[in-house]
């Protein structure tokens, strides 16, 4: 598509700065307005005055979180093609400009011209409303997961004061001993119930499962407790309960959405990630809503860069420091390539068997989870290219 007109747009919370200019670099106009209907028809009214097609202009924004979603929906659904950018490619090119000027005004002027620069490569950086819906659901999953890991440290925190050494005896997260700990949060509590009152506790709790600690080594256990009485924890301990056993509900409904929608999308994808043995469903899923179509990166090398994983080597003269992972792309695509990479060195014996020779020849744990990671990508990247499943042949893949 021959594009004449670049729009970048910086986007605050109340308002943004919007600058077009020409395949020359000539700026053919420059706004502000506030972020509403008023706002929005201001920009199109000021697109429209010079470029009648629509289709031939092309608008960028950086991502804000959550403030550019509305004016980057208003502009699509006009037919104006409407990329968002990580800031930080903005940052690195806006460093080429000797100008250390900067304003809301100087800013989208920068993503215009970076726009005019990066017009041959800039499909990288674009995804359907579809895709952009599906990587919404996962990194909502992954909120969760994060706020149930720090309310589960906060529950073992409480527990710790309360009855010290239930842990010992009983996994105190399963859905049983959650229940159980709701309604008797104490040592205290519980041996004021005793033992009738702790079976039917441990019964209702446990819904008809087989429980495996019993009422007799409850109540022993609470006698021989050594944790300090406070009715400040007992009252804060059912309450954080509640809120993980609501968020462990809200995790599943999520990640059964987000399979769900992806197996009706891109299920040739899925099929083929998931073949991979410590690969399921969900981390697929992220994994596929992160990166998008595969074919917007040139190698595997640019969808590592992509990812974060790349190496950075600092050298001066002489010196040579220590090589890090750059940590400069995707940190939610990082995050779901390492829990990947650790889920198929735990089951497939390919990506294990590598892991241990990256071990075996010197590299510290996490360095050799890293390269397995690495590894995975490209297997990952050649299997999506070649529309193939995950096979082994003798001793490679």
């Amino acid at each position: 598509m021959l594009y004449t007109l670049f729009v970048g747009i910086d986007v605050s919370k109340d308002s943004f700065s919007a600058t077009g200019i020409d395949v020359k670099g000539d700026i053919r106009f420059s706004l502000s307005a506030p972020m509403d209907s008023t706002g929005f028809a201001q920009l199109l009214k000021a697109v429209k005055s010079r470029s009648k097609d629509l289709s031939a202009v092309r608008a960028a924004m950086e991502s804000t979180g959550c403030y550019h979603i509305n004016l980057f929906s208003f502009l699509c659904d006009k037919g104006i093609n409407t990329v968002v950018l990580n800031p930080l490619l903005i940052c690195n090119f806006a460093k080429l400009s000797l100008r250390k000027t900067k304003t809301d005004k100087k800013d989208s002027l920068t993503i215009a011209r970076f726009l005019l620069v990066h017009k041959d490569s800039i499909e990288q950086f674009t995804l359907s409303q579809d895709l952009k819906d599906l990587r919404e659901l996962a990194r909502e999953r992954e909120s969760i997961t994060h706020l149930i890991a720090a309310t589960k440290n906060e529950v073992k925190r409480l527990v710790q004061t309360t009855f010290p050494e239930l842990e010992a005896m009983s996994n105190v997260f399963t859905t049983t001993m959650l229940s159980f700990l709701k309604e008797y949060p104490s040592a205290r509590l519980i041996k004021a119930a005793g033992i009738s009152a702790v079976a039917d506790a441990l019964e209702r709790s446990g819904k008809g499962r087989r429980v495996s600690i019993s009422a007799e080594d409850i109540i022993a256990a609470a006698k021989r407790s050594v944790a300090a009485p406070s009715l400040a924890r007992e009252i804060i301990l059912p309450e954080k309960i509640s809120t993980l056993l609501h968020l462990m509900e809200q995790l599943g409904r999520i990640s059964d959405m987000l399979t769900e929608m992806c197996q009706s999308m891109v299920i040739e994808e899925m099929q083929i990630i998931t073949s991979i043995d410590g690969i399921g469903d969900t981390a697929g899923a992220a994994f596929l809503a992160e990166i998008g179509d595969i074919n917007n990166f040139s190698s595997y090398k640019a969808l590592i860069a992509f990812a974060g994983l790349d190496p950075t080597v600092y050298q001066s003269g002489k010196f040579e420091g220590t090589s890090r992972i750059s940590k400069r792309g995707n940190r939610h695509l990082r995050r779901i390539i390492y829990l990947m990479a650790l889920g198929v060195i735990r089951v497939n014996d390919v990506f294990r068997e590598y892991f241990l020779t990256r071990r075996n020849n010197g590299l510290p744990y996490r360095k050799a989870v890293l390269a397995t990671a690495h590894k995975l990508v490209r297997v990952i990247f050649a299997m999506l290219s070649h529309k193939i499943a995950f096979t082994v042949r003798g001793n490679s893949l």
